[in-house]
């Protein structure tokens, strides 16, 4: 039996297979609206066969948006926006999930097809926060390093969110702490310079990221999975690495944690990655084995055999896969039929794919 297409209990749900869709963002909301876009485009991938569709990073407040276009999730109206896309993703057999995020001093940017860097003021663009006074390059905003009151506003905001995602319909949040935004920035010494009790050592630097689990934790449901995405490394000599993502794990699993989504990169301009099939997994494999936590392996994989190594291996528990779902909605249904699983598929879609699923 493939391994890819064994189902996945986490908590008090059960994943139909192990192929999600990554969180990818779309930059196509006005003041943080959901709409008709995201709702074709997330629905059709719940259509394809996915276990679980996640939306965009979605800011838990205005100024946690990378560009004006992000979508999110800090009023009402937006959670009610949320609802309808959350309950036809479930209605198709898939769980619908959320990733809660924050730019920090990567927001206030162009949508990428507008540009690159900093949209000013007048034009829609704000002040952007971060964990110290530094921009993360050339054409960027420069941030505010935020004091103990806007801190404590994120970690508000974040649980807020999670509040709001679960009544909105959704089953599985993701915290996001990875690619440069703001708690990626707090954890790499890169970024964060502060010489208070959020930066300095490893203690002190992972402590927002610790204070935002326990809150969303404590807010969401105990039957429903609560994930965390991080960078594994920032790909620079001095910054975040490998060896303090194990650490972080093994304590995001005793705040309660069920799986960590393994990233890397986006802190700093000057990383230097090695590009290649498969080039982060190596990194959730480290992370399960060192830190005893069901991990997701994400980056550049795109082929059905691919995906059931990874996981007949013991190298990650699930696959995210986000620009192949780009090209191929319905790629499970392609990994299905490649390697002799079976995959329920609507009964709108029968008379192509087969009775009963392929």
């Amino acid at each position: 039996m493939s391994r890819l297409f064994q189902p996945l209990q986490q908590r008090g749900l059960q994943l139909r297979n192990r192929i999600a869709v990554s969180p990818m963002c779309q930059y196509s909301s006005v003041d943080g609206m959901p709409d008709d876009w995201h709702l074709v485009h997330l629905g059709s991938r719940a259509v394809g066969g996915a276990a679980i569709v996640f939306t965009e990073a979605s800011a838990v407040s205005p100024e946690g948006r990378i560009s004006p276009q992000d979508a999110g999730i800090w009023n009402d109206a937006q959670a009610d926006a949320w609802a309808r896309i959350a309950a036809f993703i479930a209605a198709q057999g898939a769980i619908p999930a959320m990733q809660l995020a924050h730019a920090g001093r990567k927001a206030s940017t162009h949508a990428p097809w507008r540009g690159s860097g900093a949209v000013a003021l007048g034009d829609g663009g704000w002040q952007v926060v971060a964990p110290s006074a530094l921009a993360f390059d050339d054409g960027y905003p420069l941030p505010v390093a935020l004091d103990a009151g806007g801190i404590a506003k994120v970690v508000a905001d974040y649980r807020a969110a999670a509040v709001r995602a679960h009544a909105a319909g959704f089953r599985i949040i993701e915290i996001h702490a990875a690619h440069g935004y703001l708690l990626h920035e707090f954890l790499s010494p890169l970024s964060n310079r502060r010489d208070d009790g959020y930066g300095g050592d490893f203690a002190g630097r992972t402590r927002l990221a610790c204070e935002v689990i326990a809150a969303v934790r404590d807010a969401w449901p105990q039957d429903l999975p609560l994930w965390l995405r991080i960078s594994a490394t920032d790909w620079v000599d001095g910054g975040w690495d490998i060896a303090q993502s194990v650490e972080l794990a093994r304590i995001a699993v005793r705040l309660g944690i069920d799986l960590v989504d393994v990233s890397s990169g986006g802190l700093d301009p000057r990383q230097a990655i090695v590009v290649g099939p498969g080039y982060q997994v190596p990194f959730a494999a480290r992370i399960r084995r060192e830190a005893g936590v069901a991990t997701g392996a994400v980056g550049l994989i795109t082929e059905p055999a691919q995906a059931e190594a990874i996981i007949a291996g013991g190298e990650a528990d699930v696959v995210l896969l986000a620009r192949e779902f780009l090209r191929d909605p319905y790629f499970p249904v392609r990994a299905a039929r490649a390697l002799d699983a079976r995959l329920r598929v609507p009964e709108q879609y029968l008379r192509a794919w087969g009775t009963g699923g392929d």
